[in-house]
């Protein structure tokens, strides 16, 4: 996700992970957090055939609860929600456990969870973005569980 229209494709406005659309501002700011993750790497989500940005996925580390854990967020845009985009790109981690911290009200994403085989573990507080505490619900997936062999 080097280029930045690339970038804009696959966050556009109505993604799961955030429906209201960015200023061209706030967006670059996102795409160089991005390029710096760290312990992480975001994804653009393709569209098989087209090569179509459609979406982002991204992995990286989280301190939580004492310790280090691989958190995974996503955004689909919304014609192309409902395929098993998110689910699909969940098995691209390296990791055994995923964690996802989506808000309370966020429906679709809770959804996307729940779908993709993650337990709720319940309400958590967590910082995003930094500086920022909100109220999320925390989920977990054990991905050898959930994994076809093969």
């Amino acid at each position: 996700m080097r280029d930045a229209s690339s970038f804009r494709g696959s966050c556009g406005a109505g993604a799961l992970s955030d429906p209201a659309p960015e200023s061209e501002e706030k967006l670059a700011d996102r795409r160089r957090r991005y390029l710096v993750l760290g312990d992480g790497q975001m994804y653009r989500v393709v569209l098989a055939g087209s090569g179509e940005s459609v979406g982002s996925v991204g992995f990286w580390a989280r301190q939580w609860r004492g310790g280090t854990v691989w958190e995974v967020g996503w955004g689909v845009l919304p014609e192309f929600q409902g395929r098993g985009l998110a689910r699909a790109a969940r098995d691209t981690a390296e990791h055994r456990y995923l964690h996802a911290f989506p808000k309370e009200d966020n429906g679709p994403s809770n959804s996307v969870c729940r779908r993709a085989g993650f337990t709720l573990l319940g309400p958590v507080d967590i910082e995003y973005p930094k500086g920022h505490r909100i109220t999320s619900n925390g989920w977990r997936v054990d991905l050898e569980s959930v994994r076809k062999p093969g």
